[in-house]
């Protein structure tokens, strides 16, 4: 899978975590920040990232996947914190996928 799909998918994932927990009435004012600013990061890039030529991918995405990385980890110890189990080991799965593109970068 191309590096532009993978990054549509996270964000994609990203976006869908942050509607599920928030549906779920779980989510919390902090935590929630963060998911939301993560979203925010990704989904702007989701449309341009195919425009990007091959050879500038890493120098356009990486900062973007990092603040991602960032603010989903900000999210998972909130969850942790409050025994929210289950969106902190999302919060962990989407961060693993956001590294492994990173790593791929």
């Amino acid at each position: 899978m191309s590096v532009s799909n993978r990054f549509r998918d996270i964000s994609r994932e990203v976006a869908d975590f942050l509607e599920k927990v928030d549906t779920q009435g779980e989510i919390t004012r902090h935590g929630g920040k963060a998911i939301k600013k993560a979203c925010a990061e990704l989904e702007e890039w989701a449309e341009l990232v195919g425009e990007i030529p091959r050879m500038n991918l890493e120098f356009k995405l990486t900062p973007i996947l990092l603040k991602a990385h960032n603010n989903l980890d900000r999210a998972r110890l909130i969850f942790e914190e409050e025994g929210l189990d289950e969106q902190a080991a999302a919060s962990w799965e989407l961060q693993q996928k956001i590294y492994r593109l990173l790593n791929d970068l």
